[in-house]
């Protein structure tokens, strides 16, 4: 018989335990609850730590080719934190028809660092590059507004199969970052991977393992933050950790608008960063559907158009403060799975902290003393944590039939290129690398391609099995093997 919703406003489900517990149907679900004051500090703030070094590479990078001085620097990097705090209050809290309301992070797209650099490469008087990134955003993230309930209908084609692929590529995708962080600041040093920074990663590594198997409650739930605590104080004597940025911020700093002038709109510009919306919109599609699946509360076409809109409308809003594109953070994704705390208020205290932070350089400080091996060593949970969720989710998907694993098997193929082979699309036009470089947005096109040709188009029936495994000495036979017909152990 169909047992009543575990929460409010859940549909009905059928199952053969027709319990229900007392006052289990009026419960919220996770997601919308809110927690304890203490709970929702800790937790906001382990968001924050987790995607701080995501959220100001871009800028720092981009702003460096721009030739920005120190102090424009701090000023640049200070707006992408704090766009990237009102883009997440969209997503989390969301108004009218905008926002996926689930614990999302929103900051800026590593996916437009490439593009945007090549702007900068382009404009004659570098004075003018940031206008233009900033007038060719606005304009791809209005029509990436416009587009999101048309794009939202690819959700169809996002079965288990799919859908288990991509979030196990965005896991496998994020962690060349952790081990890029665990090996030091900066790639062009000589000290760079040394096992000081190693063994610094190596430490937060274990220190998370060991709060997350020997504590309970609370203290499990924060690992991470606590991890991150404890490697940076471990990291003061080895002269990694870096106090100067507190000492030198300003306490307060507010991103004045339009600081480095007004947009200005350049076609060629306009066009690449419309395929860098068009890529980050997919990478957010596989972000929700994946998030979705981790809290129990799947992301339905209704849903991922409102949390597109918040992408886009996020995007188009932030260089009004001299931010970038913003898109969902997908490293926090682990963090939700791994602490299993599935509050979205959770998040939108993160983006209360990242405002903070953009209002007040001192505080953004702080979180920057973490040394990057730290991070290193707790990203390699977080990270592997979403890779372990989209095996889960394969799992489900029906991998005793050939079909199914061919386009898992496929599928991951193509999104490891990028990570395995950083050179392997050299020759193709830049516009092009845009988007294969993105190896999360290349394994999802072809897992949604090869499960239309090998589940949908001319298919009159579904019954390809694997074939069962041969035992030692037994000979290849012109006929396939069925599980009735395997050795019985």
């Amino acid at each position: 018989m169909a047992a009543k919703p575990r929460f409010r406003n859940e549909a009905a489900v059928t199952d053969t335990d027709d319990t229900d517990p007392e006052g289990a149907g009026d419960r919220k679900h996770p997601v919308d609850e809110t927690l304890p004051p203490l709970k929702m500090f800790t937790s906001g703030l382990q968001h924050v730590a987790a995607m701080y070094a995501g959220v100001v590479a871009p800028p720092l990078i981009v702003g460096a080719a721009v030739g920005l001085s120190g102090t424009e620097l701090t000023f640049l990097t200070g707006a992408s934190l704090f766009t990237a705090g009102l883009a997440t209050f969209l997503q989390t809290l969301g108004v009218w028809k905008i926002g996926a309301r689930l614990p999302f992070v929103n900051g800026v797209t590593f996916a437009g660092v490439a593009p945007m650099l090549a702007i900068v490469d382009t404009t004659d008087d570098k004075a003018d590059a940031l206008p233009v990134i900033f007038g060719a955003i606005i304009v791809a993230g209005l029509l990436g507004f416009i587009a999101a309930p048309f794009f939202s209908k690819l959700v169809r084609f996002f079965p288990p199969v799919v859908t288990g692929t991509v979030i196990t590529l965005i896991g496998v995708s994020l962690l060349p970052v952790a081990f890029g962080w665990a090996q030091g600041p900066d790639p062009r040093a000589d000290d760079y991977g040394s096992t000081t920074y190693l063994t610094l990663a190596a430490i937060t590594l274990a220190l998370v393992l060991v709060l997350r198997r020997f504590t309970h409650g609370f203290v499990k739930q924060i690992a991470v933050l606590i991890g991150l605590v404890l490697g940076t104080l471990i990291a003061i004597p080895f002269g990694v950790t870096d106090f100067s940025p507190v000492t030198e911020a300003d306490i307060v700093g507010f991103p004045t608008p339009f600081h480095f002038g007004a947009p200005q709109f350049a076609l060629a510009a306009i066009v690449s960063m419309c395929v860098v919306m068009l890529v980050s919109m997919t990478e957010s599609t596989a972000d929700m559907l994946a998030l979705g699946e981790i809290v129990e509360k799947p992301a339905d076409e209704k849903t991922i158009a409102a949390g597109l809109r918040a992408d886009t409308l996020g995007s188009a809003i932030s260089p009004l403060f001299n931010g970038f594109m913003c898109s969902a953070f997908a490293q926090n994704i682990g963090l939700v799975a791994m602490t299993r705390i599935r509050s979205r208020f959770v998040v939108a205290a993160g983006g209360g902290f990242l405002l903070l932070m953009g209002l007040s350089p001192v505080a953004a400080s702080l979180i920057s003393v973490v040394p990057r091996p730290v991070l290193g060593g707790a990203g390699v949970v977080l990270f592997g944590s979403v890779a372990a969720s989209g095996i889960q989710t394969l799992v489900k998907a029906g991998l005793e039939k050939d079909n199914n694993v061919l386009i898992v098997a496929v599928s991951l193929a193509v999104g490891i290129i990028p990570i395995t082979a950083p050179e392997f699309y050299h020759a193709f036009p830049e516009t092009a690398k845009i988007i294969l470089d993105s190896g999360i947005s290349t394994g999802c096109v072809a897992a949604v391609l090869l499960n239309l040709v090998f589940n949908h188009l001319g298919r009159h029936r579904d019954d390809d099995e694997v074939t069962a495994p041969m035992e030692p000495g037994e000979e290849i036979s012109g006929t396939r093997a069925t599980p009735t017909t395997a050795p019985v152990h």
